[in-house]
């Protein structure tokens, strides 16, 4: 329950348990990155992502470069798979304008945030919000098909802090939901890959795709790069909003707004404009 999983060129990254090239660079503006790089034993192609940290900032960026060293054409897909510790208080949040999600290769939908038909063999037909952990009782995916933004994440409301996934949704469509679900079977998973970790979900960024598992092409000896940041929110629920600087959060509450933002830097003279 924690860390990150960066799932390529197959799915949950067949090398997951092989040692890694690693190398440390420092930027001029103060920043580190840890860079963990291999050689795809399967297709002989190159990854690479670097985690950056910089100065003043809360955020960590995942900066990635994938290299096709071969004279040939290959596939592959990338996936950021977060692993988060959940309960019955812990929620995923999807932009606003996502209304509706899909099953791997889209071979089923539901309607989103709260379900309305059968999904996954469950009878949801009463109404059921399925973006709360608690409210899934059995092993289930879902991912975003649509979407003008570029953010996703979860919310923990019992300690009133979350996570945000950022990154350009021109490149990064992927924003996806995994759980063994809130029942017997997912506990009975829970204990078999954790010693204490408890319940997880998965959160999944991907890119130049938006479901699984499509894949993308790289063509001899092309490189491909690209960032994904994550970063830490709290006391303001989950996010209807969020770039790379800020989230924010907008709540009717008795006929009034109530307006949460956090940031991840110092913004000198920043203004909250409402329109």
């Amino acid at each position: 329950s924690g860390g990150v999983e960066f799932n390529w060129p197959q799915h949950h990254r067949p090398s997951t348990y092989m040692p890694v090239q690693h190398a440390i660079e420092h930027s001029e503006d103060g920043g580190v990155t840890v860079w963990l790089s291999e050689h795809d034993p399967m297709q002989r192609m190159k990854g690479m992502v670097g985690i950056c940290l910089h100065p003043g900032k809360s955020y960590i960026d995942a900066k990635v470069r994938l290299y096709n060293r071969t004279p040939f054409v290959q596939a592959f897909l990338w996936w950021a798979n977060v692993g988060i510790r959940v309960h019955d208080q812990y929620q995923a949040f999807f932009p606003p304008d996502v209304t509706y999600v899909a099953d791997h290769a889209k071979r089923a939908i539901s309607s989103f945030p709260v379900a309305r038909n059968f999904y996954y063999g469950v009878d949801y037909r009463r109404g059921v919000d399925i973006s709360w952990y608690k409210n899934i009782p059995v092993p289930t995916s879902y991912m975003v098909t649509e979407s003008k933004y570029d953010f996703f994440g979860g919310y923990d409301h019992e300690k009133n802090a979350g996570v945000v996934h950022y990154a350009n949704r021109h490149i990064a469509p992927g924003k996806k939901l995994w759980t063994w679900g809130n029942a017997e079977f997912g506990y009975a998973w829970d204990r078999n890959l954790t010693d204490t970790g408890g319940p997880y979900i998965e959160l999944m960024a991907g890119v130049f795709t938006d479901n699984q598992p499509d894949f993308s092409w790289l063509h001899p000896y092309e490189t491909r790069t690209w960032s994904q940041f994550w970063y830490p929110i709290q006391q303001i629920g989950p996010a209807k909003n969020a770039n790379r600087l800020a989230a924010i959060n907008v709540e009717p509450n008795d006929g009034k707004l109530t307006v949460g933002v956090c940031v991840t830097e110092l913004l000198e003279r920043a203004k909250l404009l409402k329109r």
